[in-house]
C-alpha cells in the first residue's frame, strides 16, 4: 500500500488543549489533534519527545489524543502547543498508513508468513534460511525496539525463540511461530481496536461545517471558528453543533443521543438546544452559549476518550504481574536447556508467556462492558469506575429526583404579605426560578404557567449552591430557597409563622421560602411521590451484593423517615447541607465502607465527588453529571441496577479469565519445560488460548432488569 506524500508545512492541521494538570515539578497536558494525513509516525513522535521540557509522550490514534508529560520549570502547555504547531513533518516519511491501510498491511503480513510456512518444505535448502529470516524480520525489529525501551518483554522472548529455531535450522518451528505470532497480533489488535470503535460509535459525530448568521447572511464556517454569541442555523437533518437557546424558528428535535428520550421534542423560541441532537424536521436559529470543547457532546466525547485510556487497579496489577513473569519464563527456558541439553525445550518454553492475555483481556472486557452500558443509556467514564462500582457495598441515595420522581407539584401557596396574592407569590418565585432546572424550580414554573399572572422583570439571577436563588425586582432583593437560606444568609425572620410552617411539614411537604424586600412574603409547599420502581430497585440491589442502603436529604426529618420506612432503607440523614452530605460520605468511607452515591442536584456534587463512585441521574444538574463517574442517560432507577449488574458481571469475567490465563499458561510452560511440547505445539496452544480468552473478554456482560420498569 503506497504511503501518503510527505507534508512540508507541518505535522498538525489542528491542535487544541483538552486538559492540563500541573502539580509541583510534574505537568501533564492532553491535546486533541488533527494531522494532515493519517496518524503520526514514529519519527514525528521522536521529534516531539525531543522538545524542551518533554518527559514522555503517548498517542491514542483512535481518540486523536496526544498526552505529554512535561517539566513545568522548562515549558508550559501553551508553549508546547506553539512548538507542536511549528513542528515540521519528517522529510522521509511524514505519516503512517491510515487505520484501514494498516489493517490491510497487517493482513498481508499474516498471509505472507502463512505462505512462507506452507512453501518452506518445498523450497531448496539454500532459500529456506533467507526466507525464514525475512519473515521474522518485523518480529526482530519490534523486539529490539521493545528491549531498548522496556527491557526484557514478551516480544523479546518470542524473538529469542524464533532465533533459536532458525539457528538450529528447524524452519518448520520458526515459520510456524512467526505465522502464529503474526496471526495472533493481528487478531488481538483487531479485537482491541473494535472495542475502541464501538465505544466511539456511541457518539454522533459532529460535522466540521457549521452555518452561522453573520452580517445578515448565512455563511458556512469550520466548527472551530464558532464563537459564543454566534447565531447558529440548523435545518432538517442537521446535528446541532452547540449548546444554547433557540432564538427563532421551530423544529422537531430528536434528543435520544443526549437524554435517552425516544420521542422527539418540539423546540421554539426560548427553548434549550443541546449539541449532538438531531433536527428531524424544521429549522432553528440558536444563540450559541457553549461551543467547541465546552458543549455537552464534546464533554461526553472527552469522557469516552478518557475511558479508552483509563486503567483500573486490577488492570495495572495484572500488567505488573505479566512484566514480572517475563524474567521467570526466561530463567525457566535456560534451566530446561541446561538440565536437558535440548534446545527444543528452551524454544518451546519461550513460546508461552502471560503478557498478551493478561494485558489485553482485561481492557477488552472493560471496554465491552462500557459499550454494553452505553447501549442501555448508561455513560461510564472509565474502567476504574466499573471496578469501584463492583466493589461498592454501601449505596447512598439523594431523595428528590432520585428515589422520588422529582415531578413535584405545588400544593399550597401561603402568603404572609398582604401585597401578594397566592397567585402573585407563585409568579414572583417563578420569575427567578425559571433560570434553574432543579425539580423544585421546574415545579414552581409549571404552577405559574397553570394560573393567570404576570412575569416579574428582574436583574441577573444569582445561584447560591444548595440554598436557593436571588435577584432584584423593582429595586428590592428577592430570594427563593430554604429556611436556612432566608434566615441565616438573608436575616429574614420566619418564626412568626412557625405554626403554619409546622403544619405543612407534618403533611410531608417540601417548603420554598420567598423573601422580598427583607421580609418573608410567603412559602410554597410542594410534594412529590416515590418512583414506582423504587422498592424493586432496592430489593434487586440487595441481591446484587449491596449490604447497606441509605438516604441523605436536605428535606425535613419526618418526610425522610416516611420514605425510608416505606422503602426499608437501613438508615437516613435529613435536613442536610451539601457539605454535610459529603461529610457523612467521608465518615462512612473512613469506617471502611465502599460507597456509591446517587444524586441529581447541584447540592449533590460534593457527595458525588467524595464517594468511591458517583452516579448522576438523567435529569441531574450539569455539575452533578460532570462530577459523577457514571451518568444515567434516561430517566428512572432501573439503570442503577443495570450498571451494578454490568460491573459485577465484568469483574467476575475478569477474575475467571485471569485465573484461566494463569492456569493455561502455567500448564503450557510446565509441559514445554518437561519436553512434552514441541515449539510448534507450544506456539499453537499459547496463541490459541490467548485468542480464546480475548474472545470471551469481548462478549457483552449480562445484567437483568426484568420486572423493574414502571
Amino acid at each position: 500500500m503506497r504511503q501518503a506524500a510527505p507534508v512540508a508545512d507541518g505535522v498538525f492541521a489542528a491542535l487544541t488543549i483538552a486538559h492540563v494538570i500541573t502539580r509541583g515539578d510534574a505537568g501533564r497536558v492532553r491535546f486533541r489533534y488533527k494531522v494532515r494525513a493519517g496518524v503520526l509516525c514514529a519519527a514525528a513522535q521522536t521529534r516531539i519527545a525531543a522538545l524542551a521540557g518533554v518527559r514522555s509522550t503517548r498517542f491514542n490514534a483512535m481518540a486523536r489524543s496526544l498526552v505529554i508529560e512535561f517539566d513545568p520549570a522548562k515549558t508550559s502547555a501553551d508553549s508546547l502547543r506553539r512548538a507542536l504547531l511549528k513542528l515540521p513533518a519528517p522529510p522521509d516519511v511524514a505519516v503512517v498508513l491510515p487505520t484501514g491501510a494498516r489493517d490491510e498491511l497487517s493482513g498481508r503480513g499474516v498471509a505472507l508468513t502463512l505462505l512462507n510456512l506452507i512453501a518452506s518444505g518445498q523450497l531448496p535448502t539454500a532459500l529456506r534460511l533467507p526466507l525464514g529470516l525475512a519473515a521474522a524480520l518485523p518480529l526482530g525489529e519490534k523486539a529490539l525496539a521493545d528491549f531498548r525501551a522496556n527491557g526484557m518483554t514478551s516480544h523479546v522472548l518470542e524473538a529469542i525463540a524464533v532465533s533459536i529455531s532458525l539457528t538450529r535450522r528447524d524452519f518448520t518451528a520458526a515459520n510456524t511461530t512467526t505465522f502464529m505470532l503474526a496471526l495472533g497480533e493481528y487478531l488481538e489488535e483487531s479485537i482491541a481496536r473494535r472495542s475502541d470503535a464501538l465505544l466511539k460509535h456511541l457518539l454522533r459525530p459532529n460535522s466540521d461545517t457549521v452555518w452561522v448568521l453573520r452580517g445578515g447572511d448565512e455563511i458556512a464556517v469550520h466548527a472551530d471558528e464558532v464563537k459564543v454569541g454566534d447565531s447558529v442555523v440548523v435545518a432538517t437533518g442537521g446535528v446541532i453543533p452547540v449548546d444554547g437557546t433557540v432564538l427563532s424558528g421551530a423544529a422537531s428535535v430528536n434528543e435520544a443521543a443526549m437524554t435517552g428520550e425516544s420521542a422527539a421534542a418540539r423546540k421554539e423560541r426560548g427553548h434549550r438546544a443541546l449539541s449532538g441532537t438531531l433536527v428531524e424536521e424544521g429549522r432553528l436559529i440558536i444563540y450559541a452559549e457553549q461551543v467547541g470543547a465546552s458543549t455537552t457532546v464534546a464533554r461526553i466525547a472527552d469522557y469516552v476518550e478518557r475511558s479508552l485510556t483509563a486503567k483500573s487497579a486490577i488492570q495495572i496489577s495484572a500488567s505488573a504481574l505479566a512484566d514480572k513473569l517475563v524474567p521467570t519464563v526466561l530463567k525457566l527456558a535456560g534451566a530446561s536447556w541446561l538440565l536437558s541439553g535440548d534446545w527444543r525445550r528452551a524454544a518451546a518454553v519461550l513460546q508461552a508467556d502471560y503478557s498478551c492475555a493478561l494485558k489485553l483481556a482485561i481492557p477488552v472486557a472493560f471496554k465491552s462492558a462500557m459499550y454494553s452500558a452505553g447501549q442501555q443509556n448508561i455513560l461510564i467514564k472509565g474502567a476504574d469506575a466499573l471496578e469501584r462500582l463492583a466493589e461498592a457495598d454501601t449505596l447512598i441515595f439523594d431523595k428528590t429526583g432520585t428515589l422520588t420522581s422529582g415531578d413535584l407539584e405545588v400544593t399550597d401557596a401561603i402568603t404572609f404579605d398582604a401585597d401578594f396574592s397566592p397567585e402573585e407569590l407563585i409568579w414572583l418565585a417563578a420569575s427567578v426560578e425559571e433560570h434553574y432546572f432543579h425539580p423544585l424550580a421546574l415545579a414552581v414554573v409549571a404552577a405559574a404557567h397553570a394560573i393567570r399572572g404576570r412575569h416579574f422583570a428582574h436583574n441577573e439571577v444569582e445561584f447560591v449552591v444548595a440554598h436557593g436563588v436571588s435577584s432584584v425586582i423593582e429595586g428590592k432583593r428577592v430570594v427563593v430557597g430554604s429556611r436556612h437560606f432566608v434566615e441565616q444568609h438573608e436575616h429574614i425572620d420566619a418564626s412568626p409563622w412557625n405554626a403554619e410552617i409546622s403544619r405543612l411539614y407534618s403533611e410531608g411537604k417540601t417548603l420554598l421560602y420567598i423573601g422580598y424586600g427583607g421580609k418573608l412574603s410567603g412559602v410554597l409547599a410542594l410534594k412529590d411521590h416515590l418512583r414506582p420502581e423504587s422498592r424493586r430497585v432496592i430489593a434487586r440491589l440487595r441481591a446484587l451484593g449491596v449490604k447497606r442502603l441509605m438516604m441523605l436529604t436536605g428535606d425535613h426529618e419526618s418526610r425522610a423517615r416516611e420514605l425510608a420506612d416505606a422503602l426499608g432503607l437501613d438508615g437516613f440523614h435529613a435536613e442536610l447541607l451539601p457539605e454535610e452530605k459529603a461529610g457523612i460520605v467521608e465518615k462512612l468511607k473512613s469506617a471502611g465502607a465502599k460507597i456509591a452515591f446517587v444524586g441529581d442536584g447541584i447540592n449533590d456534587a460534593p457527595a458525588l465527588a467524595a464517594a468511591h463512585v458517583g452516579i448522576a441521574m438523567q435529569k441531574g444538574a450539569d455539575v452533578a453529571r460532570l462530577t459523577a463517574d457514571i451518568v444515567l442517560l434516561e430517566d428512572g432507577m432501573k439503570n442503577i441496577v443495570t450498571a451494578k449488574g454490568i460491573a459485577n458481571a465484568v469483574m467476575r469475567r475478569i477474575d475467571s479469565n485471569y485465573k484461566l490465563t494463569l492456569g493455561l499458561n502455567t500448564g503450557i510452560l510446565s509441559a514445554a519445560a518437561l519436553g512434552m511440547l514441541s515449539p510448534v505445539a507450544a506456539t499453537i496452544l499459547h496463541n490459541g488460548s490467548t485468542l480464546g480468552i480475548l474472545a470471551l473478554a469481548s462478549l457483552p456482560p449480562a445484567s437483568r432488569t426484568d420486572g423493574i420498569s414502571e
